[in-house]
């Protein structure tokens, strides 16, 4: 029986920053007092897939060169990297933060001091050479985050605390799982930040389409409170489906390149750790993914947000990558192998019969992954509630979505 669907593309928001570089550029001069000539000043970097972040740090070294200081950049990605020196340097590097790039040497080391708790239940831990630098800036995209909810999520606070804490900070704070990160995120940053070494803060916020839409310098007391106002920008501004109810969600592909646990919940709703809620909306009924992909080496953590795989997907997963992440994060629903069926159209011919459905019109969508959400494929009952929607597009009415080997059709 065929399969049809069609495309439609959705229009969101586009807010694009004309000149990022030049945004920051303008905005550090309220820096001047801070740095000294002389003065060596370490840039904390570490996050993936942040638009602009090379031309972004390139500045901001130029920027302390300029003051008659030295820059250097030290990785602040708490255990990433295999928790070793060479690989957090490899990290940046694929994220093309280089000394050639940015005209700035990268120092990369596992090595921390340990910070005053305040009393708090975690131990506090600061990247040596940040600390023995006169100076430093962190870099990093502010938005929410993929295993839990609060007033900081992913941004310049967590950075700050997990990011530049290195292995041991992120292992202190890891053990007392979500509501560890949730609730102690902010007391555990304003502790780094009180020592007195971090000068600055570069906060970026992305559009739906991950484009640079806003670029805000913070000085190290203006982060606590500037923050949260930035994080609500980016999740007003996030990509969504266009429904809130959905029977089958046929995911062509997920990866580590792709979001942090594969799939990002903040677009499936499903959030798989313990003791969490799945978000109100979207409700999908059952969820099917048919790839890894390749930028993942093997690392599977998400595929237990799924409901169906395929074989495919089973034989690419490389236990030791994926255990290794599920278990750093505690999370271990996340790396959970679901029914894995011998092709693409049986893992949907197993989804769909395990809806349940009364009314003969399934709610169908098809995505490319959770971070492309423009051009999308509905089945006719979701087509119905978006059709005349100023933002919705039809692209391609009936598209056939298997080929004659049940493999999905390209998108």
């Amino acid at each position: 029986m065929s399969v049809r669907l069609s495309k439609i593309r959705q229009r969101f928001e586009s807010n694009v920053l004309a000149d990022p570089p030049g945004m920051v550029r303008e905005q550090l001069a309220k820096l001047d007092h801070f740095i000294r000539p002389g003065a060596r000043i370490a840039i904390g970097v570490g996050s993936r897939g942040i638009d602009n972040l090379v031309p972004i740090v390139r500045e901001t070294a130029a920027y302390i060169r300029a003051r008659g200081a030295e820059p250097f950049i030290v990785p602040a990605m708490g255990s990433h990297g295999g928790a070793t020196a060479k690989g957090q340097a490899e990290v940046l590097a694929s994220y093309g933060v280089t000394e050639h790039t940015v005209h700035a040497p990268v120092r990369a080391t596992m090595e921390v001091v340990r910070l005053d708790n305040g009393n708090l239940p975690i131990d506090i831990f600061m990247d040596r050479q940040a600390h023995e630098a006169d100076g430093t800036i962190v870099i990093n995209r502010i938005k929410p985050h993929t295993d839990f909810h609060g007033r900081y999520e992913s941004g310049l606070m967590k950075m700050a605390l997990i990011g530049l804490g290195k292995q041991h900070g992120a292992l202190s704070i890891h053990r007392l799982g979500v509501a560890g990160l949730r609730e102690l995120i902010g007391p555990g940053a304003r502790q780094v930040l009180a020592a007195g070494k971090i000068l600055a803060g570069i906060g970026l916020v992305e559009d739906a389409y991950h484009k640079t839409m806003a670029v805000k310098v913070l000085k190290a007391d203006e982060i606590a409170d500037e923050e949260p106002k930035l994080l609500d920008t980016a999740r007003r501004n996030m990509a969504r489906l266009p429904v809130k109810a959905i029977d089958v969600l046929l995911v062509d592909r997920m990866g580590k390149d792709i979001s942090g646990v594969g799939m990002d919940p903040n677009i499936t709703g499903r959030i798989g750790v313990n003791g969490e809620h799945d978000a109100s909306a979207p409700t999908v009924a059952m969820m099917v993914v048919c790839d890894l992909t390749d930028q993942s080496h093997g690392n599977a953590i998400g595929v237990g947000l799924a409901d169906v795989i395929t074989q495919r997907l089973a034989r690419k997963i490389e236990h030791t990558a994926t255990y290794a992440n599920v278990i750093t994060s505690g999370f271990l629903e996340r790396g959970k192998v679901p029914v894995a069926a011998a092709s693409d159209r049986e893992a949907f011919d197993v989804a769909l019969r395990s809806c349940a459905l009364s009314n003969g019109r399934p709610r169908i969508i098809r995505i490319q992954d959770t971070l492309h959400l423009e051009d999308i494929y509905v089945s006719a009952a979701i087509l119905d509630d978006v059709r005349g929607t100023s933002e919705i597009e039809l692209i391609e009415p009936d598209a056939e979505m298997f080929d004659g080997t049940g493999t999905l059709t390209g998108f």
